[in-house]
């Protein structure tokens, strides 16, 4: 069997059945390079990502907007809400999900964070951050990864219908549930809550680039067909992916001189963002050899269920608490780790298909 590594295999292939390109196959090392290409030049020209900083319309960052526009709008051009419809053939999978990303996660973060960052590591963090510390943690946690999903799925040998459904659901989901689940748990967690900045962001970053790409799409599958679509969708890679690199410099280029001054923090911050990935794909994984869900999709269901929307997280941290903040930092810390992590769940799956196979047989013959 083979097994995932830092590069996607070859001959791979998307979930929508596109040959996954040069630069996707090798993300995890344009991701490495671009953290240290950012790291480096916000340490050596901090002048210049501070004036990119202050690049602020209703404390929403410019650069930040526009670099996360070009990277979701192609990845949301794929998701077809027709799908949605599918959601019925794979309940048992879906439900699980929607119950890991909407139910434990935000909450089990929120709870991660107060145990780790106002306790257990109090005492080596700076007092003034520690809120908005927990604050980055909960926005990293409170919206499931929609980009980088097809990605893992396709890893895993995901069911694409599967993917797709799900991915479809919780962006239905997000764009009703994200704001209020970051208000309640800021607030539980004692932390001012920016309503009007919160709003603006759902706003920016999620309701208008899907309503941008569900009109797109309609209006390219009216006027052209399936074949428009696909030759639009393979222009607009190339324009996503450098989107996401040049996000990843810009957000590590502004975090730079914090990172070099203080790795540390940087560690301590990754606890509970590990513990929370591992717990969730773990939790996703064994609740669906439990309810007898195929392989293929209790692979992309945890994997789901672990992953973050960090594009989001750091574009609502940015706009509420400032691209210096300890928000910022905390999200960009789970940037940091995102890739390696979600590479070592889907080795984890894959590693552990037939002991998955024989408890989900069990449990489908005395169903």
């Amino acid at each position: 069997m083979n097994q995932p590594s830092a590069a996607l295999p070859a001959g791979a292939v998307s979930p929508d059945g596109a040959r996954i390109g040069f630069f996707e196959r090798w993300l995890s090392l344009w991701v490495l390079l671009c953290i240290v290409t950012g790291t480096l030049l916000g340490h050596l020209l901090p002048g210049s990502f501070a004036a990119l900083g202050g690049m602020q319309l209703a404390q929403v960052n410019l650069p930040v907007a526009v670099l996360i526009w070009l990277m979701i709008i192609p990845m949301l051009l794929k998701i077809d809400f027709g799908a949605l419809g599918g959601v019925r053939r794979q309940w048992k999978g879906i439900g699980v999900t929607l119950f890991v990303n909407w139910a434990v996660k935000p909450f089990s973060m929120a709870l991660l964070g107060w145990i780790f960052i106002r306790h257990l590591f109090a005492g080596q963090l700076p007092a003034a951050q520690l809120d908005s510390y927990i604050a980055g943690l909960i926005l990293l946690a409170a919206a499931p990864c929609t980009a980088m999903v097809f990605v893992w799925s396709n890893l895993c040998r995901g069911e694409p219908a599967f993917t797709l459904s799900q991915v479809a659901l919780n962006d239905a989901i997000m764009v009703v549930a994200f704001a209020p689940i970051v208000a309640l748990l800021l607030g539980i967690s004692s932390i001012t809550v920016p309503w009007n900045t919160l709003l603006l962001s759902v706003l920016l970053y999620i309701v208008v680039p899907v309503t941008l790409s569900m009109l797109l799409r309609r209006q390219l599958l009216a006027h052209g067909g399936e074949a428009r679509l696909q030759k639009l969708l393979q222009r607009l890679g190339p324009v996503s992916l450098g989107a996401l690199l040049a996000t990843l410099v810009l957000l590590f280029g502004f975090q730079g001189r914090q990172i070099l001054a203080q790795p540390a923090i940087i560690a301590l911050l990754a606890v509970p963002i590990l513990i929370q990935v591992y717990f969730n794909a773990g939790l996703a994984y064994w609740l669906n050899r439990r309810f007898g869900v195929p392989h293929c999709v209790a692979g992309p269901s945890a994997l789901i269920g672990a992953s973050n929307f960090f594009e989001l997280a750091v574009a609502t941290a940015v706009g509420l608490f400032g691209v210096h903040s300890g928000a910022a930092l905390a999200t960009v810390v789970g940037v940091l780790i995102e890739v390696p992590v979600m590479l070592s769940v889907v080795a984890i799956v894959m590693r552990s298909r037939a002991w998955y196979e024989r408890g989900a047989a069990r449990h489908r013959s005395r169903a």
